[in-house]
């Protein structure tokens, strides 16, 4: 089974633009996310996708794997679809740009949801973590995912969902936005258009559950933040700031 690792990367951000080359002690958010996915040791290769130059050259330029896009795309899933298209692969971790605090053992169980799914029943493994702050479950920059009973994903928002009638069955996830496919699920997923719940919360793993797509949602306690504001970029520097003492 080859597996490889595509972190799809926009310069532009409506919420934090050029957030992906600001500085994180020391290096770019992008190269950072990069040299973490690289050091899990788990992928045959690992790439960053971009339409930008300058992010396209901050990898190249230290010795790391980097594809330019041919055209523009509407979502990362779509630029790693045009990326592998032709390429013998039969896994695809899509690890978000501005997600720096990969790690090893997150990745790992991802990928052992296809390596136990003899059937081929699951399409897409994606990661959650619990919440517990009511100001981080309200955020709509946090996404979060409610599951069945065997932890496929039921539904993905902004909004904090269950509704929490009754406190005390209520349990909040946040999606963290890594995603493993299977490469078939991968293309067909770029050939279907956007519907309606999609466009309303602008999520993407909206459309894998309107079309049927099977995502099977992995519990983990790592760290988990994304960088889309300022004011998440100092937070990650505090976390580095903690993890080199």
């Amino acid at each position: 089974m080859k597996i490889i690792a595509m972190i799809p990367a926009r310069f532009e951000a409506s919420r934090f633009p050029g957030k992906l080359m600001k500085d994180l002690a020391g290096k770019t958010v992008i190269l950072r996310t990069y040299e973490a996915t690289k050091n899990a040791n788990l992928f045959d290769e690992v790439y960053v996708v971009t339409d930008s130059d300058v992010i396209f050259d901050e990898i190249i330029f230290t010795g790391g794997k980097a594809i330019k896009s041919k055209k523009e795309h509407e979502s990362g899933s779509d630029r790693i679809a045009e990326a592998i298209e032709n390429m013998e692969v039969d896994i695809v971790v899509n690890v978000q740009g501005d997600e720096p605090f990969t790690q090893r053992e997150s990745l790992s169980m991802l990928l052992e949801v296809f390596k136990t799914d003899q059937k081929k029943e699951i399409d897409i493994a994606s990661l959650m973590i619990k919440m517990d702050d009511k100001a981080e479950i309200n955020n709509p920059n946090n996404v979060k995912v409610v599951t069945d009973e065997q932890n496929f994903a039921m539904y993905f928002s902004r909004s904090a969902i269950p509704y929490p009638r009754d406190e005390s069955f209520a349990d909040y996830y946040k999606h963290i936005g890594i995603y493993a496919f299977r490469k078939d699920a991968l293309l067909k997923f770029t050939k279907l258009p956007m519907n309606r719940l999609e466009a309303a919360e602008k999520l993407e793993n909206l459309r894998f559950l309107a079309n049927g797509l099977k995502v099977k949602m992995v519990e983990t306690d790592q760290i988990a933040i994304g960088i889309d504001t300022p004011e998440d970029l100092e937070k990650a520097k505090a976390i580095f700031i903690n993890i080199n003492k």
